[in-house]
């Protein structure tokens, strides 16, 4: 659960690698509590078919959607700008 302060990302991408790498520079950053999860998106019944994902907390700056958005398209993904919360 986020608090008022802070904001839920979701970075979606083609692959394993590249989500770990993604969240290892985050976490390298200084970001707390990020974490690669398994991305099941809608229409999805095969788990070979389900991508990967970066799931980060932030402070309310609305500069880091930007970034984050950037990142994904750089890298084949996409950014999902209102993630469900993730145990």
């Amino acid at each position: 659960m986020t608090t008022p302060a802070e904001t839920e990302h979701l970075i979606v991408l083609p692959d394993r690698e590249t989500a770990e790498g993604v969240a290892d520079d985050l976490e390298a950053e200084g970001f707390p509590g990020v974490r690669v999860v398994r991305e099941a998106l809608a229409g999805e019944d095969d788990s070979d078919d389900h991508e990967w994902a970066v799931y980060v907390r932030t402070p309310g700056d609305p500069t880091y959607a930007v970034r984050f958005a950037a990142l994904a398209a750089d890298l084949d993904g996409w950014y999902d700008p209102d993630p469900v919360d993730r145990p």
